[in-house]
Formats: C-alpha cells, sequence, structure tokens
C-alpha cells in the first residue's frame, strides 16, 4: 500500500509540528529517553487512572456480568489498533495516531452515551453549559489526571497540543463525507460544542474515522451474545428497518455483514478506507461503503440502542446519577464544605471518602493536606463559588465507573 500521506506526517520538517509538540505544562526531561514526544504522551494516558476505570465503563451495554460484552477500554484499544493499522499504510505518525486513540474517550461518563445525556441535563441546568465527552475528555487530560513526577509529586499530564487536539475533535460522523483536517491552531479550550472544528492533523483524521468503524460489528456481536436478537431475527428486522439493506451488500461485505464477523467488517472498512482516500480528496469511503455505514446506523439505532430492555437501565442511570449530584450538591457550604463531608464520612462512606479526596486534590481549601498526599497539581475548583463547586461534582461522578457509581448509590439507599 502506497504511503500517500507520507509527506503530511507529523514529524520533524512539517510546519505544524512545532506546534504539535508544543505542551500546556512544562513536562520533566528523562535522560537517555528512546520515545518521541508522541510516545511519551502515550505512556502517560495508558498510566493514568482514567484510563484504567475504561475497563468498568459501558460502551453499549449497562455494567454487564458478561466477560465478553465490549467495555469502554476494549472499544479504545479497537480504535488504537484500527487507527494505528491506517495510519502505518497511509505513511502518518503511528505514536501520534495511537496517542490520540488511547486518549480519546478518559472523560466519557459510566453508562456510556446515556450517562453522557443524563450529565448533560444536569450541566445545562446547573452550570449553564453543556457536558459532552470530548470537551471533558480533554478536561481529563489537561486539568484532572495526574502522574507521579520522579520526586514522586503528583502533576498533571501535560500533554502536547497533537494529543489534546485529537482528543477533544474526535467528534464526529463519517456520514459527512470527506475529512481534511484544519489548517490553523486554535485555543482547543474554547471549543463550544461537538464537531465544531475537524482535527489539526491527518492523524486526528484517522482516530476519528477508526472511532466509527469500530463499533460497526462489534455493537451487533454483543446484541447476540446477550441474547437481545438471534442473528436471524437481526437478518429479518434490518430488511424491514432499512429496505435497501440487502441491495447495498455486495461480494465479500455481503457474507460478511450475514455472518456478523467483527474483525472482517473492520478488515473490509479499512481495505475502503485506504483504497478511496489521498491527500486530494480528504479521508473517505467509496459510495457504497458510506450508503452501508449509514443504514449500518439506522438498523443499530433501532435494533440496539433503542432496544426494550435497555429502557430499565437508562431509567436506572438517571436515578443514580441525579441522585449522587443532588446528595453531594446538598453539601455545599463554601469552604466549610470539606470538613461537612468529613462529618458525614460514616455515611456512605464509598462516596464521600472518595470526594472528599477529589476536593482536596483540586481546590485549595486544605493546602497542608494536599502537599501531604503529594499533590501538586493544578487547583481546578473555587469553593466560594457554588458553581465551581457543582462542576467538580460533574466532573467527580464524570470519572466514575459503572460498577462504582451503583455502589455508591446502593449505600446512599441504605439506613444504618
Amino acid at each position: 500500500m502506497s504511503k500517500k500521506f507520507a509527506k503530511f506526517a507529523a514529524s520533524e520538517g512539517n510546519p505544524k509540528y512545532p506546534k504539535l509538540i508544543e505542551r500546556k505544562d512544562r513536562l520533566y526531561s528523562r535522560p537517555d529517553d528512546p520515545r518521541s514526544q508522541f510516545a511519551r504522551d502515550y505512556n502517560r494516558i495508558l498510566h493514568c487512572t482514567a484510563y484504567r476505570r475504561l475497563r468498568h465503563k459501558t460502551q453499549v451495554f449497562f455494567a454487564t456480568q458478561n466477560d465478553h460484552v465490549c467495555t469502554r477500554m476494549e472499544h479504545v484499544n479497537y480504535v488504537t489498533a484500527i487507527g494505528h493499522t491506517i495510519s502505518k499504510a497511509f505513511g502518518l505518525d503511528t505514536e501520534l495516531t495511537r496517542a490520540i486513540a488511547i486518549g480519546h474517550d478518559i472523560g466519557h461518563a459510566p453508562f456510556g452515551h446515556e450517562g453522557e445525556k443524563i450529565l448533560n441535563s444536569i450541566a445545562r441546568a446547573k452550570i449553564r453549559e453543556q457536558f459532552w465527552h470530548e470537551k471533558n475528555s480533554l478536561q481529563f487530560a489537561d486539568n484532572l489526571e495526574t502522574l507521579a513526577d520522579p520526586e514522586n509529586k503528583e502533576r498533571n499530564l501535560a500533554l502536547t497540543y497533537g494529543v489534546r487536539d485529537g482528543i477533544i475533535c474526535h467528534c464526529g460522523e463519517i456520514d459527512q463525507g470527506t475529512i481534511f483536517p484544519r489548517n490553523e491552531p486554535i485555543d482547543l479550550t474554547t471549543i463550544s460544542k461537538p464537531a465544531e472544528y475537524q482535527p489539526f492533523t491527518w492523524e486526528g483524521c484517522v482516530v476519528k474515522i477508526a472511532d466509527k468503524i469500530a463499533f460497526l460489528g462489534r455493537d451487533i456481536e454483543d446484541v447476540f451474545t446477550l441474547g437481545f436478537l438471534t442473528r436471524h431475527d437481526f437478518v429479518s428486522e434490518s430488511a424491514e428497518t432499512v429496505p435497501e439493506l440487502p441491495s447495498l451488500f455486495s461480494g465479500t461485505i455481503k457474507t460478511e455483514l450475514e455472518n456478523i464477523s467483527n474483525t472482517a467488517i473492520i478488515h473490509s472498512f479499512i481495505l475502503d478506507l485506504l483504497n478511496s482516500s489521498s491527500p486530494e480528496t480528504g479521508l473517505q469511503f467509496s459510495q457504497s461503503y458510506l450508503d452501508l455505514v449509514n443504514a449500518l446506523r439506522i438498523v443499530s439505532d433501532r435494533l440496539i440502542y433503542n432496544h426494550p430492555r435497555l429502557q430499565h437501565f437508562k431509567s436506572l442511570a438517571k436515578l443514580v446519577l441525579r441522585s449522587v449530584f443532588d446528595e453531594l450538591s446538598s453539601y455545599y457550604e463554601g469552604n466549610n464544605t470539606l470538613r461537612r463531608l468529613q462529618d458525614l464520612e460514616r455515611y456512605a462512606p464509598k462516596l464521600h471518602e472518595a470526594f472528599e479526596d477529589w476536593v482536596i486534590k483540586y481546590t485549595n481549601t486544605n493546602q497542608r493536606e494536599r502537599k501531604s498526599r503529594c499533590y501538586y497539581n493544578r487547583i481546578v475548583y473555587d469553593m466560594n463559588k457554588r458553581r465551581n463547586y457543582h462542576e467538580a461534582i460533574l466532573d467527580f461522578i464524570s470519572g466514575m465507573t459503572d460498577s462504582f457509581a451503583l455502589s455508591v448509590f446502593d449505600q446512599l439507599i441504605q439506613f444504618r
């Protein structure tokens, strides 16, 4: 496969490169470090706690007990692998692609996109802003996630601009046809809505498409694994939902979709993307594959994402997340909030201990305690402002796993 994008790779010689390796905060150096700037970012995200928690966060099916159903971490690993394959074939920088891919969902809410909708509803009411996971992933990358430095002091990740840009700009469906990177750098913190800007690099554009390829077949496989639908039901109901769907199948892809082999579907879509894209035409699928993507999305919306069995979980997710937010919100007493949390620690201890640590780590209410816990990261919230306190709660909840959210809710409804 011709490396037809090689001259646009995010490497030295690219006019964008100095901006791409720029860091928001100074990062300590390591002597004789063999890694590139982007490889360092990949490792920093790999070792942060937000990435670890993805293994217990929903992709589509909430808090599943089936070990073979896709979690958010598995999805992220799919995106990383797919992005690496595409970037390598195109001659792009695979290390930048992998760093963006592994970090793109670190700000995803518990309970998947339903949790995101719930937190967005709360955010609109309480702080008059939108909550969306791409922006929240940048918030975690810039302000919330920390790693210990060589002196064991917790400090912010200090990722490069290229990785941060790819994280917040990974939103956007591939039904838009063709993707080109934007030409100018921007202040990423001023982005106000999903899909407002395309990524700054071709590598970021690759992750954007890899994100969509990753779930095309896997979500359908999970429906069969959980017994929501049989293969026969899926084929017959798909034909009813999108009558033109069978005519979109041809040759190998027909066999793959009828058998729903996720790996084969991924392979076919990657090959079509590689053959259909160029620096002149942008990243794109052929028209037949683009039509197939759009048809599969319609089918998935009806048969998977809005399946009646998921409605009960959606109701539970709303009850859990709103209850936790309301509970923590009721404790607000300005700079005395920390003391109140400590006084109530025996009641729902798991929730109070975790949020108490959050307040210590990200506010200036107890500098001595921050230092004793080796927290040298950026102060994020002003506890004298109720709005900032609500932001702290929203960020705290967004970092929860499904299982942690359910366990703290369980403590809230138990009376001791």
